[in-house]
């Protein structure tokens, strides 16, 4: 694999090479068993694969949050060495790089998709990812690009931010990637207290518990079994649950308003100690409206 760290490097190489179609997968880094999933995926179907490593800075609300990232970078590069080929390239940007001084910032309207759920609890977020994906697809130029299901409000916005930039590039969403206990595999996992990460299964056993229980009972009560499970494990704390559509992300909070043809999916955010994880697991319905 070629390693480069420069816009102008990338592309002469993607230019010399004049393989298509391009797959990209955008990281932040301290890549896991998920990252390779979508590594994987993109080398199968793509001639030549970009994967980029940049903690983008504009998508944390909170300073700390960003400051305790974690970046494995030397990690990272050995790693992709077992997958990348000769042609496939790793970027790896500087801050200037993606934001030059030059640079006038987007802003984006998304409508109701960033304001629930992640768009609640960290203003700007997502305005943040849609700059920076931006700026990542204008540089790459790829013709698909991977991410994973566990970002399932971020996997929204992306394909409603490539429908207003006009652009042909295809999104592939992958499955979430999970630890043998069902914790979702992230970046983040890294930062559990050893207690913490041996009661983090939890998250996803009582959302997929919530799930099947979906016929039987009212959203209320889904709730508040939700609730009551996780906040009685010692160190953890909900922050929101919703249960959403696969489109609009409109939360329901009454059966009557569930549509046909949609999916339904129950995204959920938690606090293990000071890490936030999120999560998601679809939420299959037999009732009909009215």
């Amino acid at each position: 694999m070629k390693i480069f760290l420069t816009t102008r490097d990338l592309q002469h190489h993607l230019n010399k090479l004049n393989i298509f179609p391009v797959g990209f997968v955008p990281t932040m880094g301290a890549l896991h068993t998920g990252h390779i999933s979508l590594v994987r995926k993109a080398i199968s179907e793509c001639p030549v694969t970009v994967v980029s490593i940049f903690v983008n800075p504009t998508q944390f609300n909170d300073k700390k949050d960003l400051e305790r990232y974690p970046r494995t970078p030397e990690k990272d590069i050995e790693l992709l060495k077992n997958f990348l080929r000769e042609n496939d390239a790793l970027f790896m940007p500087t801050e200037n790089e993606i934001y030059p001084e030059n640079l006038i910032p987007e802003k984006w309207d998304f409508g109701n998709l960033d304001k629930v759920m992640e768009g609640i609890y960290r203003p700007g977020h997502f305005n943040g990812v849609a700059q920076v994906v931006n700026r990542l697809f204008n540089i790459v130029k790829p013709d698909i690009a991977y991410f994973g299901q566990k970002d399932f409000q971020q996997l929204t916005i992306i394909k409603e931010l490539v429908r207003q930039m006009g652009s042909n590039v295809k999104i592939i969403s992958c499955p979430t990637v999970r630890e043998p206990d069902g914790l979702a595999m992230s970046s983040r996992n890294l930062l559990l207290e050893p207690e913490l990460r041996k009661n983090a299964g939890i998250i996803y056993t009582t959302i997929t518990r919530a799930a099947s229980m979906f016929n039987n009972f009212n959203i209320p009560e889904i709730k508040d079994f939700l609730r009551n499970s996780i906040n009685s494990t010692p160190g953890f704390q909900i922050e929101y649950f919703e249960i959403v559509d696969d489109t609009e992300l409109m939360p329901v909070n009454d059966k009557i308003e569930l549509r046909p043809g949609k999916k339904y999916f129950g995204c959920i955010a938690v606090w293990a100690g000071n890490v936030r994880l999120i999560d998601n697991t679809e939420f299959s319905c037999s009732v009909s409206k009215g």
